[in-house]
């Protein structure tokens, strides 16, 4: 009975994962990426990654992260960021930006499921994507740590903080519950003693951040790899 039990719960985690891919697969805001997601193919075929290297996934953030490479040294590093990804989009792709490697650590940022528009998802709808993605993930690496970097609070998107601040927070609940699942906390490092954005860490735009800000990420970012890590 327990073994029926429990081979119906995994039918339905299946089904739920497989789903949710479904639903946004087709949507043009979705498709929109396939192009993006080609040349990481094409990298995939060209360049050649060591074993052990961390891959950086995710929106904007991470692709315009030019000092990647020296910031997270000695770490190797596989860069996979595009424009405006959000979680219903990376549901879609994952398999396809992440299974081609083998890697020590995973780090996700991504950012644009809530950003003070009218198709702004709810967080847990956010959730609910994050864990799909964990479940696409743990499928195909379920030793490989997993970090989830918190959605920085910023100028530009202020209006939204409530949400994406539950979000965050729904996100980080989730991974204290979850075996090599690791939350980023950064939060308190971009407010200032006002409980403001600090935007002397972003780019004119108010929205990605420049190179004090890429240094406040680093810092806060290699702290947690090496406390779980190994070289």
């Amino acid at each position: 009975m327990q073994f029926k039990r429990n081979l119906l719960l995994a039918a339905a985690i299946i089904i739920t994962s497989c789903s949710t891919v479904i639903k946004y697969s087709a949507l043009p805001e979705v498709t929109k990426w396939e192009t993006e997601i080609q040349k990481f193919e094409a990298l995939d075929q060209s360049e050649s990654y060591p074993y052990n290297s961390v891959i950086f996934a995710g929106s904007s953030s991470i692709r315009l992260w030019k000092n990647l490479q020296e910031d997270m040294a000695p770490y190797p590093v596989i860069r996979r960021g595009y424009g405006g990804a959000r979680l219903s989009d990376f549901s879609v792709y994952a398999e396809r930006i992440l299974y081609p490697h083998k890697a020590s650590a995973i780090v996700l940022f991504i950012a644009n499921d809530i950003s003070a528009k009218d198709n702004d998802k709810t967080p847990r709808e956010v959730l609910r994507l994050f864990k799909n993605v964990v479940k696409t993930i743990q499928n195909k690496f379920p030793e490989t740590p997993l970090f989830w970097v918190s959605i920085t609070p910023t100028a530009s998107r202020w209006a939204a903080w409530p949400q994406i601040k539950e979000a965050n927070r729904l996100i980080s609940e989730f991974c204290t519950r979850t075996r090599n699942l690791y939350f980023i906390d950064t939060e308190q490092h971009f407010l200032d003693q006002n409980g403001l954005p600090r935007n002397e860490l972003f780019t004119h735009d108010k929205l990605h951040l420049n190179d004090e800000g890429y240094k406040v990420w680093t810092a806060i970012i290699k702290t947690e790899l090496n406390s779980i890590l190994e070289l």
